[in-house]
């Protein structure tokens, strides 16, 4: 019994784990990638600290070469001036020079096969960050777009609006647009509608009773009239 209450516990750690892990994927997956980003950003540091080394190997040794070179010329003169006494000394330090420079060559071997696995390594690293930024921002998008769908942000501050509520809020202004243009067209169909004088006028003009107005053509014919006398 002890035994499968365990296991149970076990089991429901895990479960709760995973519900953990899920819910918050994107912002493990961000950490997951600064902890990757500082790794590569320290073994690029280490990858150039062991180039600059190896130019410096290279430089010492190309120093001991033209040592010995001098060091061969000069013994070649003293050899020829009888001194094979300084000829002697000049050949030991050439020994010794060269042992060192045989060193120096095995280990700058050793070391260039080193840096070339470190750069191989880097660029690998470099290359699996840049594909996992990619897919972190194709991860994010598509968790916006789909938390965007739902009409709600479910980590969003309680003061955000949603889609749905902006949409809401569009139809009832729009409700309310079409109730003032039928209102304002309403008031000027009631502008429109003539009232008895005007009535009286428009049928006066179009010669149905005496005109309303004094007319210019009366005014002429009255004129005329009075003239005439």
């Amino acid at each position: 019994m002890f035994k499968t209450v365990v296991t149970l516990l076990r089991g429901r750690a895990f479960e709760a784990e995973e519900r953990l892990a899920d819910r918050h994927a994107l912002s493990l997956l961000d950490q997951q990638m600064r902890d990757a980003a500082a790794s590569v950003d320290r073994a690029k540091k280490a990858l150039a600290i062991a180039i600059a080394q190896d130019r410096s190997e290279e430089q010492k040794l190309a120093a001991t070469r033209a040592q010995i070179a001098e060091l061969e010329a000069r013994a070649v003169e003293a050899l020829r001036g009888g001194r094979d006494d300084l000829a002697q000394k000049a050949a030991e330090s050439i020994a010794a020079l060269e042992g060192d420079a045989q060193a120096a060559d095995r280990a700058r071997a050793i070391f260039a096969a080193e840096i070339g696995k470190l750069e191989r390594h880097v660029r690998n690293q470099s290359a699996r960050l840049a594909e996992l930024e990619r897919g972190r921002r194709i991860a994010r998008a598509a968790q916006a777009v789909r938390v965007a769908r739902r009409g709600r942000l479910e980590e969003a501050p309680c003061y955000q609006s949603t889609l749905s509520e902006a949409e809401a809020t569009l139809a009832r202004l729009r409700e309310q647009q079409a109730e003032v243009c039928a209102a304002e067209a309403a008031l000027d169909a009631l502008d429109a509608e003539p009232t008895a004088e005007n009535l009286n006028e428009t049928l006066a003009n179009e010669g149905f009773g005496p005109p309303v107005k004094p007319r210019a053509s009366d005014v002429l014919a009255r004129l005329k009239e009075k003239a005439r006398a």
